[in-house]
C-alpha cells in the first residue's frame, strides 16, 4: 500500500489553484480558437478575439483568467490503496488557501450565506471524493465563478417529457441565461439520480474534456443535437450575437426512480478552468 503525506496533498492542491485560475485547459483553449475562426458574425468574432487576447496575457503574466477566481470545487479520486498520512480534507483546505494567497487570486468565499462575512482565504473547499481502484490519487480543481453557477437550474421532469423535455429545459436554461454568464458557455448536463445526485452529475460533467464524445452512441447523438440547437439561438459571445453561444457540453447520466426524470445544468463561462494531478 502506498502512503502519501497531506502535505503532498496540500502542495498539490496549492499549485493547481494557481495553474486552473491562470491557463486555460488545452481542449478549451482548442474550443475558443474553433470558435472564433469559424464565427461569420463579425462583432461576435471580434469578441472572440478579444477572449483569446485575455486568455494569452494571463497565461504570459501569470495572471487570472477572470476576475472571478471561484469557490474552489476539488474532486478527488481516491485508491482504495492508497493511504493518506494525515488529515485529508484539512489539508485540501490548507491547499486552497496556500494557493490563493501565492497567487494573488480574489478570495470570495463567505463563512455563512446570510451573514457574508469573508473567509479571507477562498475556504473552505467544496470536496467531492470518489474511490475507486488502484493506488493513486487524482485531484482535479475547479474554480467555479459564480456569474455562470447563478444560472445552473434543477428540475424534476416527468418521465412521460422524455428527450424532448430534457432538451427543452436545457435549450431553455440557456436562453433564460442569456448574457448573464458570460458566453460562450460551456454546460455540464445531469440526468437521473435524485435530486442531489443529479446536481452532482452535472458539476461532474465539466470535467470531461470538450473533444471527448460521450462513450454512449445515444447520449453522442443528444449532445451533439443539443449543442445545435443552442448555438442556433443568437445568443453569440457576450450576448453580441453569432453563432458561438456554447463551446461545447458533456452529458452524465445515473439510474433513477421509474416516477423520475431529474434534469440538472450546471453553467460554466469560456474560461472553464480546471488543473489536475496524479500523486
Amino acid at each position: 500500500m502506498r502512503t502519501v503525506s497531506a502535505a503532498e496533498i496540500t502542495a498539490a492542491v496549492a499549485r493547481l489553484c494557481i495553474r486552473a485560475n491562470t491557463c486555460l485547459p488545452e481542449d478549451v483553449d482548442r474550443a475558443l480558437e474553433r470558435a472564433y475562426f469559424t464565427e461569420p458574425w463579425p462583432l461576435a468574432q471580434g469578441t472572440l478575439d478579444l477572449l483569446r487576447q485575455n486568455r494569452d496575457r494571463a497565461r504570459a503574466c501569470s495572471l487570472p483568467i477572470c476576475q472571478d477566481t471561484g469557490m474552489a470545487c476539488v474532486f478527488v479520486e481516491l485508491g482504495q490503496e492508497l493511504h493518506i498520512e494525515g488529515n485529508f480534507e484539512q489539508a485540501v483546505h490548507q491547499g486552497v488557501r496556500q494557493g490563493y494567497g501565492e497567487g494573488f487570486l480574489r478570495k470570495s468565499m463567505v463563512a455563512d450565506p446570510l451573514r457574508r462575512v469573508n473567509t479571507e482565504d477562498n475556504t473552505p473547499a467544496s470536496i467531492t471524493v470518489r474511490i475507486v481502484p488502484g493506488d493513486q490519487c487524482a485531484i482535479t480543481v475547479v474554480p467555479k465563478g459564480f456569474g455562470s453557477e447563478n444560472m445552473s437550474r434543477l428540475g424534476m421532469l416527468k418521465p412521460a417529457d422524455g428527450v424532448e423535455g430534457v432538451k427543452k429545459f436545457v435549450i431553455e436554461t440557456v436562453r433564460l441565461a442569456g448574457p448573464n454568464p458570460c458566453p460562450p458557455i460551456v454546460l455540464g448536463i445531469g440526468i437521473g439520480g435524485c435530486f442531489d445526485k443529479v446536481a452532482a452529475l452535472a458539476k461532474h460533467a465539466l470535467l470531461r474534456p470538450l473533444d471527448q464524445p460521450n462513450p454512449d452512441p445515444f447520449y453522442q447523438v443528444l449532445e451533439d443535437e443539443l449543442l445545435e440547437e443552442i448555438n442556433a439561438l443568437g445568443i453569440g459571445p457576450q450576448g453580441f450575437g453569432g453563432r458561438a453561444t456554447c463551446l461545447g457540453l458533456a452529458i452524465e447520466t445515473a439510474p433513477t426512480h421509474v416516477a423520475g426524470l431529474p434534469v440538472a445544468v450546471n453553467v460554466s463561462c469560456h474560461v472553464t478552468r480546471r488543473a489536475t494531478v496524479v500523486l
